[in-house]
């Protein structure tokens, strides 16, 4: 069977399903903001705990990373992104998650080929090359503090 471009255009669009635009939206606009409220909720705690607001803001974001890795290794964040969308991508928890989630997913080739290769995959680069960065600083910064 020939079809042109446009009948073929038309008997898909007649096959698809309509996509709910307004729930993904209402969904990505109340998990984003669940994330980032349980965000600033967390800023507050560091705050209670006597550090200053750009100390506290560090401890946030590092805390946040580290729920994203940990909510994606015990599976509940690839739920929580079925249900929440875009809203679940777009805060730093979502950059964790595609940071741990091929890490993950390749741990039974080893750590080197499997976690370690992969885990630079997606958003990795960015993420890994940042912490890797901050923490080659910081033994930097540490190490002249010393001195």
């Amino acid at each position: 069977m020939k079809m042109s471009k446009s009948e073929y255009a038309k008997y898909v669009s007649d096959k698809m399903p309509p996509s709910p635009i307004i729930k993904n939206c209402l969904m990505a606009f109340l998990f984003g903001g669940l994330i980032c409220c349980i965000g600033q909720l967390i800023m507050d705690g560091w705050s209670a705990f006597g550090l200053t607001k750009e100390d506290a803001a560090t401890a946030t974001t590092i805390s946040m990373v580290f729920l994203g890795a940990f909510c994606t290794g015990l599976g509940f964040y690839d739920n929580l992104a079925k249900r929440g969308g875009a809203g679940t991508l777009v805060p730093i928890t979502g950059f964790a998650n595609a940071v741990a989630s091929p890490a993950l997913e390749f741990k039974t080739e080893g750590f080197i080929l499997g976690v370690g290769a992969k885990m630079f995959t997606i958003a990795g680069p960015v993420i890994v090359y940042g912490v890797s960065a901050s923490v080659v600083y910081g033994l930097v910064y540490w190490a002249w503090a010393i001195l």
